[in-house]
């Protein structure tokens, strides 16, 4: 088989990686982060994935997986680092993709073939890789091989979805994009599909994921004008979803992630023509606060308050805390709306020359981040005025509300994942309220 270098070893390259080596790939990962590459060394993945500490032992194990703190030469480079979001500009910054490209440049070869797996902007491979690999004299044009083939994984099931899901791959030319379908093939169940270049492909992820946030806008929406009506929204959304040609989501405090929350600005990044897209951003960055509006009919008066918010994840069952509902609305909380838009590290920002108007303790059983101040469980409900969970975690389905009532200030509840089963915390004297 052939040899890869797996270039940055996060939620993606670490799977992906791992993936390739225990298909018969002799893979090098590579990160810039020496504490990683050391922790990983010793075995310790970092990251509350079903599966993947046993698969990347096993790989690591037979020698087919080496952690190497160098970039080696490789028939194949994929590049899976980071696209963070600038909020501010609502751009994203590419400094990752442009410092994994100069890391190529000095051992790039004729023959070899770069994949980039990172989300981006339309244009990014062209634009911001092909100019810096081809310092190194060779061409893109037929050199080497340059593609695009964006990553389509969601969190908690990455290992099974890197096999299954249908993969798009876009070249720079015939023999870049074959070459690197023969890649994909080795371990993707999946159909591969290829597009006319790499634009394509980058865009084609992109409005994967804007579609779904379009659509969970306007499921959000469906929920807050059916809060003014007094009618369950859940509920009736389950039966508007009994026509054959009706399929609306699920509403909720939020969206979250690296995905469905950045992509939609990337992909506007070069035309003006958003409009339906930027209205669905507006309306689901908007749920924090309409969470605020329900504890608020709950407790009337939240200055002074102690609210327990439960979940920092911004899904069920991982412990992935990017752009996070659950640190929004302790942002929202404890400073107002003015400090809801989500700091660039996902974590808790402070706003300044904001007086602290609600006590508030976040809990959340998958994360361990020590940047953030999480309590456990009983620290964070006692003497709570309401619980807001956030996060459809197992564990909070469990919860058992006499319990918490006991522990409790005042028993008050706002369901914003619809995870509860609301008439039990009703029977245990709580008051209640759900997205």
């Amino acid at each position: 088989m052939s040899t890869v270098c797996v270039h940055g070893l996060g939620y993606i390259g670490l799977p992906t990686a791992a993936m390739l080596a225990n298909s018969g790939h002799d893979v090098r990962g590579y990160d810039v982060d020496d504490e990683l590459v050391a922790s990983l060394r010793d075995g310790d993945v970092g990251l509350d994935e079903p599966g993947l500490a046993d698969f990347v032992a096993r790989a690591l194990d037979d020698g087919s997986l080496t952690i190497v703190d160098e970039v080696r030469p490789a028939e194949y480079h994929l590049v899976c680092v980071p696209t963070p979001f600038d909020a501010a500009e609502r751009r994203a910054d590419l400094a990752y993709v442009r410092a994994a490209s100069r890391a190529i440049r000095p051992v790039l070869r004729e023959g070899d073939t770069v994949v980039l797996e990172s989300t981006v902007p339309p244009g990014a491979t062209r634009s911001q890789m092909r100019p810096i690999l081809e310092e190194s004299g060779l061409s893109a044009d037929g050199d080497f091989g340059l593609a695009h083939c964006p990553e389509t994984v969601l969190p908690g099931n990455i290992i099974a979805e890197l096999r299954a899901n249908d993969r798009i791959v876009g070249g720079m030319t015939d023999a870049a994009t074959a070459s690197s379908v023969a890649l994909y093939e080795s371990f993707v169940d999946g159909e591969i599909r290829v597009t006319d270049g790499p634009t394509t492909a980058e865009f084609v992820k992109l409005i994967q994921n804007t579609a779904r946030d379009v659509n969970v806008g306007l499921a959000n929406e469906i929920a807050r004008i059916a809060h003014d009506y007094g009618i369950d929204s859940r509920e009736a959304i389950e039966m508007a979803n009994g026509h054959p040609r009706v399929d609306i989501l699920r509403p909720g405090p939020g969206v979250g992630g690296h995905c469905l929350p950045i992509d939609p600005w990337f992909l506007g990044e070069g035309s003006d023509a958003l409009d339906l897209i930027s209205t669905a951003r507006r309306v689901n960055d908007g749920m924090v606060g309409f969470v605020v509006e329900l504890l608020r009919e709950l407790v009337s008066e939240l200055h002074g308050k102690r609210i327990a918010v439960l979940g920092a994840a911004y899904k069920g069952n991982v412990d992935d805390t990017r752009m996070s509902p659950g640190l929004a609305l302790a942002r929202e909380l404890q400073h107002g709306p003015e400090a809801t838009a989500p700091a660039t590290d996902g974590g808790v920002s402070e706003a300044k020359n904001v007086s602290r108007a609600t006590s508030v303790a976040v809990h959340d059983p998958h994360v361990a981040d020590a940047t953030l101040d999480l309590r456990d469980l009983g620290d964070a409900t006692r003497d709570a005025d309401a619980i807001a969970v956030v996060t459809d975690h197992d564990e909070f389905a469990d919860l058992d509300p006499v319990e918490l009532a006991g522990r409790m200030a005042e028993p008050n509840v706002v369901d914003a994942t619809g995870i509860l089963e609301l008439d039990r915390w009703r029977d245990a004297g709580f008051s209640v309220r759900r997205v």
